[in-house]
C-alpha cells in the first residue's frame, strides 16, 4: 500500500481509539455496547500493527510513527476526567443508575487501547527474525563487518558467530525430518549431564504357603543398577559456497547458506548417531553399535530363487526377538535395499509383504510401522539392513546454545570459495537393560561369528 495511505489509515484509527478512550473516560459506554466496543478496538490494534510492520520495513525513515492528535500513550488506568470515578458516575438526568459497564471491564479495554497506540514502529516477529537470518547469513559469507553484525543482535567474536535460536530452530527442525533417530528417539535439550540408571541385575521374588514368623524371615533379594552418562562430546562440520554464485545478483544468500548449513549438520549427526564411527568422534551408544545383532538361522541369498519365503521366515523370527514389553512399542527402521525388496517380497500366501499403513501413511511389515533411511546402510550399501524395535531408548542429549559457526574465507581463498564450519555439543546413545534390549539388527546374509 501507498506509504501516504498508510500513514493516513494509521492516523484515523488513532484517532478513533482516543475518541473511544474518552468516551470510557467519561463513562459513555454502555453495557449493551461492550461486545461492539471491544470488537472495534481489537480491530483496530490489528490493524495499527499491521500498518506499524509496514512502516517499519519501508526504506523511508521518520514517517513511519505518524500519530493522531490528542493520543496519550499508557494511559490505561482511570483519568480523573469529566465523570471521573465517583458515586454519580453514569446517572441519567432523572438520578437514577443507567446500566453502565464495571471498573474492571473499562480498564481492560483502556489497555488494549493503550497497546494499540503504542504500535507505531513497532516490527513483529517474523519482522524481526527476517532480519537476524538475513544479517547472520551476511555475515558468514563476510558481506558485512562483524560490528556490524553485533549491531543487528547476532553475537559474534574472534571470527565465530553463535547460531541464532530461530536459525538453530530451523537446523533441528530439519535434522528431526531427515535423522529418523531425530524423529522417533528421546530428545533432551540441558546445560547439565544425564544420567540413566539400567538394571543389570535382577531381584527374585519370594514364595512361602506358610505365614512367617522368627526365623522364617523374608530374605533379602539383590538388585544392581549400572549409570549410563549422556555427555556431550564435540563435533562439527563444514560446508562452502562458491563465490562465483554468491555474487550473481537475485540469488538468495540467506536461503544458499542456511540449506548448507543444515545438510552438512544433519550428515555430520545422522552418521553419529547411527554409525558412531567418524576417526576421533567414535560413539560407543550408535545404533549400528549398540543394538543386538540378530543373525540367520537359515542361510539367505537374495540372489538366488526362492529367497523370498526363506527371508520372510527370518523376519519373523527377528519380530520374536524383543520381550512383550518392547515388542508393544517396537517399529522397522531399514534401509533403501530392504524397502527394494520387500516391494518385491510376498508371504507364504502370496501377498504382498508390505502393506499400506491404517492412517495411509507409509508402510507396515508384519503389523508394524515401517520407516527407512539410507542412513541404515551397511559397509555394503547393497546389503538389506533391518532394524526392530523400541527407538524412543535412543536418547539424545544438546547442550542448549552450543551451536556456532565460523566462517573461513581465507581458507578457501585459493578456490574462490566461502567456507563455513558448523560446531555443537550433542551426544546420542541406543541405552537399555541387559535384560530388555530395545533394539534388534538384522543383516541379510549375516551369520553369527565362530564361537559366538
Amino acid at each position: 500500500m501507498n506509504r501516504k495511505l498508510l500513514i493516513a489509515l494509521q492516523k484515523r484509527n488513532n484517532q478513533r481509539l482516543t475518541e473511544l478512550r474518552g468516551q470510557l473516560e467519561r463513562n459513555e459506554v454502555r453495557e449493551a455496547d461492550l461486545e461492539a466496543v471491544q470488537t472495534e478496538v481489537q480491530e483496530l490494534s490489528d490493524q495499527l500493527q499491521e500498518i506499524a510492520d509496514e512502516l517499519a520495513n519501508a526504506d523511508e525513515g521518520g514517517e513511519g510513527s505518524a500519530s493522531g492528535e490528542g493520543e496519550g500513550e499508557g494511559r490505561d488506568g482511570d483519568p480523573e476526567g469529566e465523570g471521573g470515578s465517583g458515586e454519580d458516575e453514569g446517572e441519567g438526568d432523572n438520578g437514577q443508575r443507567s446500566a453502565g459497564i464495571s471498573s474492571e471491564q473499562r480498564d481492560g479495554i483502556m489497555k488494549q487501547i493503550g497497546k494499540g497506540l503504542s504500535t507505531r514502529g513497532a516490527k513483529s516477529t517474523k519482522t524481526k527474525e527476517q532480519e537476524i537470518r538475513s544479517a547472520f547469513a551476511n555475515f558468514v559469507v563476510g558481506n558485512i563487518s562483524e560490528s556490524e553484525a553485533r549491531s543487528l543482535g547476532i553475537e559474534a567474536g574472534n571470527g565465530s558467530v553463535t547460531v541464532p535460536q530461530v536459525i538453530a530452530s530451523e537446523v533441528i527442525s530439519y535434522a528431526q525430518e531427515e535423522n529418523l533417530l531425530r524423529k522417533y528417539g528421546t530428545y533432551v535439550a540441558t546445560d547439565a549431564d544425564v544420567k540413566y540408571p539400567v538394571l543389570v541385575k535382577k531381584a527374585n521374588a519370594n514364595v512361602t504357603k506358610t505365614e512367617r514368623g522368627t526365623g522364617t524371615e523374608i530374605p533379602e533379594t539383590e538388585i544392581e543398577f549400572d549409570s549410563i552418562d549422556l555427555d556431550p562430546t564435540e563435533f562439527d562440520a563444514l560446508a562452502t559456497v562458491t563465490k562465483k554464485l554468491l555474487k550473481r545478483t537475485g540469488v538468495n544468500i540467506e536461503k544458499i547458506v542456511i540449506d548448507e548449513l543444515k545438510k552438512a549438520y544433519v550428515r555430520k549427526e545422522t552418521n553419529y548417531m547411527f554409525n558412531g564411527n567418524d576417526l576421533g568422534n567414535e560413539n560407543p551408544g550408535a545404533l549400528a553399535k549398540k543394538a543386538v545383532a540378530f543373525y540367520e538361522t537359515i542361510a539367505v541369498d537374495i540372489t538366488a530363487t526362492g529367497y523370498s519365503q526363506k527371508l520372510y521366515s527370518q523376519l519373523v523370527k527377528l519380530k520374536g526377538q524383543p520381550v512383550t514389553e518392547v515388542l508393544k512399542k517396537s517399529m522397522w527402521i531399514i534401509n533403501r535395499a530392504a524397502l527394494t525388496i520387500l516391494e518385491d517380497m510376498t508371504d507364504t500366501t502370496g501377498r504382498p509383504l508390505l502393506h499400506e499403513a491404517k492412517d495411509g501413511v507409509g508402510y507396515t511389515l508384519l503389523g508394524y510401522k515401517v520407516d527407512f533411511t539410507d542412513a541404515a546402510d551397511a559397509t555394503d550399501k547393497t546389503k538389506p539392513v533391518f532394524y526392530f524395535g523400541d527407538f524412543k531408548a535412543f536418547n539424545i542429549q544438546e547442550i542448549k546454545g552450543g551451536m556456532e559457526l565460523q566462517k573461513l574465507i581465507e581458507k578457501f581463498s585459493g578456490t574462490n570459495k566461502i567456507g563455513f564450519q558448523i560446531y555443537n555439543i550433542i551426544d546420542g546413545q541406543l541405552i537399555y537393560s541387559p535384560f530388555e534390549p530395545a533394539v534388534y539388527r538384522y543383516e541379510v546374509g549375516a551369520t553369527a561369528p565362530v564361537g559366538g
